[in-house]
Parts: C-alpha cells; sequence; structure tokens
C-alpha cells in the first residue's frame, strides 16, 4: 500500500493525515468544507480530490474519519461515491463512529465492488491523533488487519483486533457508554454537590480517593475546580449521537439497556438546554432546573 487516501479530515482526521503524510505515503484527501484547513497537509505533499470517486480510483487504501453511519453510507454509496471509483483490491478502513449493522452493510457493499473492509474505530483526543498515539478498536479478518499495520501504526500507539467486521465499532459504542455515561454521572453528582454547598476541591478528593475514582473523573477535574474546558473537549452533541447509537445496537441485540436510556435522556436534556455546549460543561448545565 503506497497510496492513502482519506475522507474527513476534522479535528481527529487532520492528525491521523498529518502522521501518514509524514511517513511518506502518497496522500489525497477529499476537499469538504467541514475539514480542518489543508494548507499544511498540501505543503507536505498531499493531493486534494473534489471527486471521491476520483480519489478511490487514486488509492490503495482509503481511510474514512467521518461523523456517523450516515455519512458513511453517503460517501461510499451515493452518487459519485466511493465505491464507484474503487479500484480491485482497495481496502476501507472506517475509523468513524458508525452503527455495528451498518458497518456490517457497508462491508458487504465494498466487497460487493470487489474491495476489502476493516472498521477501526479510535479512542483518544486531536492531541494524541496529532502525536500519532491513538487507540484503534478493529474488527475484519485478521490476515487483512496485518496487512494494513504498517499503515495504522503511523497514527496508532494500540492496535487491537476485537472480532469480526461490525466488532471495532461493537467495541467502540462499548467503550463510549461507559466512559460518557461516567461523565454524564459525575456530572449530575457535582450539580448536586454544587447545589448542596460541598465545596468542588473536597467532592474532588472524596471521589478520588474511593470508588468514583478514574479517569472520566481526571478529565473533569480542571473543569470541576477552575472551570477550565481544555480536558475533554467532546459535545454533547458528539455525545448525544454515540448514546443513541448504542442505544440502537443495544435494541438490535435483544439485551437490557435501561440505564444506557437514562444517559441518553440526560444528554437530550443537556443539548436542548446548550446546544453548543462541551461535556464539561454537563454539571452547570444539569444545574439549570
Amino acid at each position: 500500500m503506497k497510496s492513502i487516501g482519506m475522507v474527513g479530515i476534522g479535528m481527529m482526521g487532520h492528525g491521523i493525515a498529518s502522521n501518514i503524510v509524514k511517513r511518506h505515503f502518497r496522500l489525497g484527501v477529499f476537499e469538504h468544507p467541514g475539514n480542518q484547513p489543508l494548507d499544511s497537509l498540501k505543503a507536505a505533499g498531499a493531493t486534494t480530490y473534489t471527486s471521491l470517486k476520483e480519489l478511490a480510483a487514486n488509492a490503495d487504501a482509503i481511510i474514512l474519519v467521518l461523523t456517523g453511519s450516515p455519512q458513511v453510507e453517503a460517501v461510499l454509496q451515493g452518487p459519485g461515491g466511493i465505491l464507484e471509483g474503487l479500484k480491485p483490491g482497495t481496502v476501507v478502513i472506517d475509523c468513524s463512529t458508525a452503527i455495528p449493522s451498518s458497518s456490517t452493510r457497508m462491508a458487504k457493499a465494498v466487497e460487493a465492488a470487489g474491495g476489502r473492509f476493516l472498521d477501526s474505530p479510535m479512542t483518544r483526543t486531536p492531541k494524541e491523533a496529532a502525536e500519532g498515539r491513538l487507540n484503534l478498536l478493529v474488527g475484519g479478518d485478521a490476515g487483512l488487519l496485518e496487512e494494513c499495520r504498517p499503515l495504522l501504526k503511523c497514527f496508532a500507539e494500540n492496535i487491537t483486533h476485537v472480532g469480526p467486521v461490525g466488532a471495532g465499532h461493537s467495541m467502540k459504542l462499548l467503550h463510549n457508554y461507559v466512559s460518557l455515561g461516567m461523565v454524564t454521572l459525575l456530572s449530575e453528582a457535582a450539580a448536586c454537590a454544587q447545589r448542596n454547598g460541598v465545596a468542588p476541591d473536597a467532592f474532588v478528593d472524596v471521589l478520588a480517593k474511593g470508588g468514583g475514582g478514574g479517569i472520566a473523573l481526571e478529565r473533569l477535574k480542571p473543569f470541576l475546580l477552575s472551570g477550565d474546558v481544555s480536558g475533554l473537549r467532546f459535545s454533547v452533541a458528539n455525545a448525544r449521537k454515540d448514546l443513541d447509537y448504542y442505544n440502537t445496537m443495544a435494541a438490535d441485540a435483544g439485551t437490557h439497556k435501561a440505564i444506557a436510556e437514562a444517559v441518553l435522556s440526560t444528554l437530550e436534556q443537556a443539548l436542548a438546554r446548550a446546544p453548543e455546549a462541551l461535556v464539561p460543561e454537563l454539571p452547570s448545565i444539569l444545574n439549570r432546573r
């Protein structure tokens, strides 16, 4: 694999693209209004395309870093989309957060067009994307993963094969349900603590020394103590989307999801109060009764 195509040069995608082009792959990126500025990528040698079909025709592997399943389906199957220009044997690597049942359908569509498919959603933040230190949760053929590993290692520190196609996106939704669920729970508790006169430093200290400690609390800590929102720059809108996807996955599997539905409802209420809010602002949002 020498020529790589990318669709979705947002906050995560830009870091991924930067690391790929540094490793001397030929990189082609799709020009789109939602992209981060492409100047540095162009200066490093990346080629830009205004046609998905043309981008696909010039790529040995195509990485998608999109918002969710509707966008992935449109980019792949829409008029003039990736599948219309796909070369035989090309690998589509979907790093988006998507519904597993959709990923399974897209994998079949890619295979019918002569390509191959891995779902490879990521965890961590744009900072780690820029540093080449993402975690990837890969679903698909283990042999194909090994073939793609040199490319994936350009931007990932940890690469975990979690099962067949769809399992990567399933694991990502499980991860986000637990992590965002913890953030939401802590945010609601912080708002209650504020209403009941508990000092923020005491709230953080007691939880950290007991059963409430962990990564979620550490990410919220700067906001709870000083209003610094830099620890977890993840929008309520994206959190709501991921919890909606989790509930869809759980419904498809016929599993219990009462807690997941409650978390989703809380995020929907928070989003209605402050549509542009970041997750770290949830304590103050939830306090607006």
